[in-house]
């Protein structure tokens, strides 16, 4: 599986990574997941101290321990659970971000996190005190670099210009062209990577189409305009191939994206997503002809 460079950084990630958050907490059968994933050549795997209040992190460090110089490991910090786990809050500060380090290396069981970043970020935030906490934890050595995970482009904006972040976790699909009209043209021209997560739309952009919609819209598309789009994406961009395909390789055709990040709860996901990543390219017409399709989104808050 191809690699590309993580920003500015030595970090070459593979164009498919593992979002781990879906693997649940049977332990079994995270393991296979992982194991069809480095197999596969997935070297990329992404996970948070929130997910499943840390066992997610627990399972991903025992099930790379044995690969442990061979893979990039992502974590992600700020969101603080409450003492009876009844939700989180959020917490940027740099006492809670040194301590939340030496969490999630102890539950990884490993000396360093490859790429640890902010999990979310309001414009609101300590931003200056934020970056000091992750670059002590570079020059400490807990962490190799850092960057964000965000979908606010004023925050996008603040953290480009001010820190040393190699890479902004942001959601993207075709269904979501959101970060087209502002975050990967200024990323791009700071030379800092895009990672994108849910790139299936939950599951819409897959050839189960409608199945996983439940009646339900999605972001500015409404069930009704979903039951017209969906179908002529099949029809014109993905005749002859799967969605999956073409909903991966759309994301991986902008020069500022360097991995995907997907979920499985399966083996025969991790199989499939990892084939897609390896099909062809798409050309510059069939990009036209998706964005002639599809929307192309504004934030409409957050700004």
């Amino acid at each position: 599986m191809q690699k590309r460079r993580l920003g500015k950084s030595d970090l070459y990630v593979t164009e498919l990574g593992l979002g781990c958050m879906s693997l649940g907490t049977e332990e079994k059968a995270a393991r296979e997941i992982m194991e069809a994933a480095l197999e596969e050549g997935v070297n990329y795997f992404d996970t948070a101290d929130l997910y499943d209040f840390g066992e997610n992190e627990k399972i991903v460090g025992a099930a790379l321990k044995h690969v442990r110089e061979k893979v990039i490991i992502a974590t992600k910090a700020g969101n603080r659970w409450k003492a009876d786990k009844s939700g989180w809050t959020w917490d940027p500060s740099k006492v809670y971000i040194k301590e939340a380090v030496k969490n999630s290396l102890k539950r990884l069981g490993t000396d360093y996190i490859d790429l640890y970043q902010l999990h979310g970020g309001t414009i609101h935030d300590p931003i200056d005190e934020t970056i000091a906490a992750f670059e002590e934890l570079k020059a400490e050595g807990f962490i190799r670099y850092y960057g964000i995970s965000s979908i606010r482009p004023n925050v996008i904006r603040e953290y480009a210009e001010k820190a040393n972040i190699v890479s902004v976790m942001i959601q993207y699909s075709i269904l979501d062209r959101r970060p087209e009209e502002e975050a990967l043209p200024l990323l791009a021209e700071h030379g800092i990577s895009v990672v994108t997560r849910g790139p299936l739309a939950k599951g819409l952009l897959t050839d189960k189409l409608l199945e996983k919609a439940a009646n339900k819209g999605f972001l500015d598309y409404s069930y009704e305009e979903l039951s017209e789009v969906l179908p002529l994406l099949k029809e014109k961009a993905a005749a002859s191939r799967s969605l999956t395909e073409v909903a991966l390789q759309y994301n991986l055709a902008d020069p500022a994206v360097a991995s995907v990040v997907a979920g499985a709860s399966s083996v025969a996901q991790i199989r499939q997503n990892a084939a897609a990543v390896r099909s062809q390219p798409l050309t510059a017409e069939e990009i036209a002809l998706i964005k002639e399709i599809t929307k192309a989104n504004v934030y409409q808050e957050h700004r």
